[in-house]
């Protein structure tokens, strides 16, 4: 049950994950074919992380049990975060990329794709393409989303072996979601108020830890609200849709 739990809690969480992935293949411009490729290796490297990540914070919270209590409120403030930013139109801009001004300034990288590969040599010089560009961006950024995901899993179980698996088979499961969703993910527009929700609820359940379980909560409870909470936002997002913008 604790693995079920924690693998919806980041399942749902990598959905936040696809709208920034949508976002960063279309603003460097990568070809649909070339999809796939990037999110094999991102997986692999993601998994690599995220292992790192895990039992680092499993080790952190057997030796200093308040840090959960950091990680809780954490997960509240990006809920809230979240909600209150809900609306706002997320954009990358390639050239002013951190991760791109950093590859630029201490590599040589190369405007023009190779067909699918990350690199391109020109008169035996060595260049990153755009393709390997946009693998380390979505890398950085999958760092970035498991400051919030990983510590969400540890207010589910604190055994670091059910956090990893439950993670890891999340992350495997993105790629296809990715295809799954990629074309109509934009219908879903509640889902990041769901998501926002979720985060404070799990924090605040990291918060409130000791007092939910003198009063009987358990993780089944935690998986209802959780699915709840899921399933609410998808079904608003299709009796309420989206209305469409015109320009005059």
């Amino acid at each position: 049950l604790e693995y079920l739990t924690g693998y919806v809690v980041e399942y749902a969480l990598s959905v936040d994950n696809i709208f920034v992935m949508v976002l960063l293949f279309s603003s460097f411009g990568i070809p649909e074919k070339y999809y796939h490729k990037v999110l094999v290796w991102g997986i692999i490297g993601a998994i690599v992380l995220r292992c790192i990540f895990i039992f680092v914070g499993a080790a952190l919270i057997a030796k200093f049990g308040w840090i959960l209590y950091v990680f809780g409120a954490f997960l509240v403030y990006t809920g809230f975060m979240m909600y209150l930013n809900r609306n706002q139109e997320e954009e990358v801009d390639p050239q002013n990329h951190t991760i791109v001004k950093f590859a630029s300034k201490y590599f040589k990288v190369t405007p023009k794709l190779d067909g699918g590969k990350f690199f391109h040599v020109e008169n035996g010089v060595r260049y990153m393409t755009p393709l390997f560009l946009v693998l380390l961006v979505i890398e950085f950024t999958d760092l970035i989303f498991a400051v919030d995901s990983i510590p969400a899993i540890f207010s589910v179980t604190k055994d670091p072996y059910i956090v990893f698996f439950s993670n890891i088979f999340a992350v495997l499961g993105l790629r296809s979601m990715f295809f799954l969703l990629v074309n109509i993910i934009h219908k879903f527009h509640y889902l990041k108020v769901g998501l926002a929700f979720l985060l404070v609820f799990i924090g605040a359940k990291m918060l409130l830890h000791g007092w939910l379980k003198d009063w009987g909560f358990t993780t089944a409870h935690s998986l209802i609200i959780i699915l709840s909470i899921l399933v609410i936002s998808v079904i608003a997002s299709l009796i309420f849709p989206k209305k469409k913008e015109y320009s005059k």
